[in-house]
């Protein structure tokens, strides 16, 4: 398949689907990322002969081979989105072209093929349709998709691949603050990058989940839920968190988050962020933001609130700062009321429960 060629799927139902009284037992308490549904979606790619043999499959281990190229020199991306229930039954999924876009934008980063829009959208679709029993009722429950893509070809050489393999699971998700939505405490590494200028930051590629470990399990080191990265260069201004986007809220009612410039993730969140915040009345800025200059910001308070964001908690807000050399509250360590409302709103849309002005939210089935 090239160009706007238009892919059919070939449905092959599980034979052998879980139970409806076992799966309703798992969606009782899915949590994130342990329980996944009874099917997958899955696409080849051969160089000469592009995109083929769709199909929507039962979810199995993947046969590979021990020198599948992938192994060996990790041509490898994903995307990561989420199909909601909505009230009247039906089923939505937020920006899913979006998220196509980037996957597209990964793929040239990486030197793999990009799978056009319209092929990754329906994939989506397929595997929301056929499982879609498997979508948890309940505030802030959700289908999270997990498209992702791997060379498979069987060499050793360090060269593109000339095959690919393309697989969308998907995975029943529970409210990710049970009990309510609490304010994280976030450790600033002194000594790890997540990624330098002209490296993958941009691209949505397993090595840098990878590469930030290490620096996470620092975080957990010194009592902290998550990692913040400074730039590789000077090691002063910040870019973001191990997973996801973050931002600034002052007291005149600006929001500032770190600007594009190549290390750093386009979120879709962060993007979705960006519009609705400029929407409500906030000044809206992408600079750099010196760690520096937080510190100082949150001591004389200045800086009111600061969170993060992502497709898996949506926004986080962040109470607590620490450092090698000590640490400081945001704000007194409470979510900030600029923060929740942005979350609630955010939330709103991607459930069908809000006014969508952006036409963000696409109906499934």
């Amino acid at each position: 398949m090239s160009g706007g060629d238009k892919l059919d799927f070939e449905i092959r139902p599980n034979p052998a689907p879980v139970s409806a009284a076992d799966r309703a037992a798992l969606l009782a308490n899915p949590g994130f990322g342990r329980v996944f549904t009874d099917h997958m979606v899955t696409i080849r790619y051969a160089e000469g002969k592009g995109w083929y043999d769709a199909r929507v499959e039962a979810r199995a281990p993947i046969p590979m081979d021990p020198a599948a190229a992938v192994l060996h020199y990790a041509q490898e991306i994903f995307e990561g989105l989420k199909a909601y229930r909505t009230a009247d039954g039906s089923v939505t999924m937020f920006r899913p072209e979006a998220n196509a876009a980037r996957f597209a934008a990964s793929a040239r980063r990486l030197a793999m093929p990009e799978l056009p829009v319209e092929t990754f959208v329906e994939s989506l679709r397929r595997i929301v349709e056929i499982d879609r029993e498997w979508i948890p009722q309940g505030p802030d429950a959700s289908l999270y998709l997990r498209p992702f893509m791997f060379a498979s070809e069987v060499f050793l050489g360090v060269r593109p691949a000339n095959e690919y393999l393309y697989c969308v699971i998907a995975s029943p998700a529970g409210a990710y603050f049970a009990g309510g939505v609490k304010p994280v405490t976030v450790w600033v590494s002194p000594d790890y990058t997540r990624a330098a200028p002209g490296g993958t930051g941009a691209a949505k590629c397993g090595g840098n989940y990878a590469a930030s470990l290490a620096a996470q399990a620092e975080a957990i080191e010194a009592g902290c839920d998550q990692v913040v990265f400074l730039d590789a260069v000077e090691r002063r201004f910040v870019d973001e968190l191990g997973g996801m986007n973050v931002f600034f809220v002052y007291d005149d009612n600006t929001l500032v988050t770190p600007p594009l410039t190549g290390t750093i993730l386009p979120g879709i969140t962060r993007d979705a962020v960006l519009s609705l915040a400029a929407a409500s009345g906030h000044r809206v800025e992408e600079r750099p933001v010196s760690f520096a200059d937080w510190q100082a910001d949150a001591a004389s308070g200045r800086l009111r609130e600061v969170f993060a964001c992502g497709t898996a908690a949506v926004i986080t807000p962040i109470g607590r700062v620490r450092f090698p050399d000590g640490e400081f509250l945001i704000g007194g360590g409470e979510p900030g009321r600029s923060t929740m409302a942005l979350r609630e709103r955010l939330v709103a849309i991607q459930r069908g429960e809000a006014e969508d002005p952006q036409g963000w939210v696409r109906r499934v089935c």
